[in-house]
């Protein structure tokens, strides 16, 4: 679920500050514009309603890649939620997913079943080795990696080292050396912190709107929200770059301001998380207030559960392959060329 609103006037009681925060568990992705009239009643709001599609393991994707488009995918790690859910969705869509993967956690006879297919795991250790035997049975095959921070860079060595495409969805590590890598390589990459597509468009506006219009909203008071499952203890990616393109229009605001909601029952009560979402969502919201409070801006995406940035990555795996397949000069890629390519199923 992802939400976006603006409103004019401010809310009435300060003290209310928390629960504008929250939002209806049932609300859908939205744009709303409204104007307060000086006895608080409101204009009609006008609607636009988006429900993206969720793929499951029983219902086969209505947007499945041409068969022409199958070819292999690795997934690392797919111990990891998002890899599996990234898995998942890859099955859906009709590629092949590779029966290897790697992780430090141990898994019962070393094997996962995704799909109704057994996924052998293999220590880390043993990726380079086993990635170079792959690249020989597999060689149309794309590696999609969500694994740890502290694995970004040297797994993206890896892969550059072997000379293998790959989608960089895992945050963190050295990302300027990580581009470098890739650069020097000449290997073909899409890479972004960030796969959600209609975040990502979200955040694409609100560059072009910092580009054209720095300094728009000087003087303004920011706060920010963001509430994500509890083993998520850094600001996101997302929320740094909202927050840097809010710096160029003209408001001062430092990371540790951020107002990171983490227990669980502040989620459910102030939020509005849904419960069954408490261990995968992602809600932020940006309110911003003019210097006399009379005039309010709010910025609000809400995000429950992976499929949002597991359907993103898929669709970043087939805009790599097709660039692949073109013989494109260009190499390194992120979400944003994902959406101006239309590569959105």
């Amino acid at each position: 679920m992802v939400a976006a609103a603006f409103a004019a006037h401010p809310a009435t009681a300060a003290a209310a500050a928390l629960q504008r925060h929250s939002v209806r568990p049932g609300q859908q992705f939205c744009a709303r514009i409204g104007t307060a009239t000086p006895r608080q009643r409101r204009l009609p709001a006008t609607m636009l309603s988006v429900t993206n599609a969720v793929a499951s393991r029983s219902t086969v994707s209505a947007h499945a890649a041409p068969r022409e488009l199958t070819f292999p995918i690795l997934v690392n790690s797919l111990t990891g939620k998002m890899g599996k859910a990234v898995a998942e969705a890859a099955v859906s869509a009709g590629l092949q997913l590779v029966p290897v993967s790697f992780s430090a956690i141990e898994v019962p006879d070393g094997k996962l079943n995704i799909c109704d297919r057994d996924i052998h795991i293999h220590d880390p250790s043993e990726s380079e080795r086993i990635l170079g035997s792959l690249v020989k049975d597999y060689p149309d095959m794309i590696v999609v990696d969500y694994t740890v921070p502290d694995a970004v860079n040297a797994n993206a060595e890896l892969y550059c080292k072997l000379g293998l495409p790959f989608v960089m969805g895992t945050t963190g590590g050295d990302r300027q050396l990580l581009n470098k890598t890739v650069q020097d390589a000449n290997v073909y990459a899409v890479i972004s912190p960030q796969m959600g597509k209609q975040v990502v468009a979200f955040l694409a506006a609100m560059e072009i709107m910092a580009e054209k219009f720095p300094g728009a909203f000087a003087g303004y008071k920011l706060e920010v929200m963001e509430s994500h499952q509890a083993t998520k203890l850094d600001v996101s990616g997302t929320a740094k770059a909202v927050i840097s393109c809010f710096n160029k229009l003209g408001v001062p605001f430092d990371l540790n301001e951020v107002n990171l909601v983490r227990d669980p029952e502040e989620q459910v009560a102030i939020v509005g998380v849904p419960e069954e979402h408490l261990s995968g969502h992602a809600f932020h919201n940006y309110h911003l207030t003019s210097p006399d409070e009379t005039v309010s801006f709010e910025f609000q995406h809400n995000v429950c559960g992976r499929s949002i940035y597991a359907e993103g990555t898929v669709d970043a795996v087939l805009f790599l392959h097709k660039k692949i397949q073109d013989g494109a000069n260009k190499k390194l890629y992120d979400m944003i060329d994902v959406l101006r390519e239309g590569s959105m199923r």
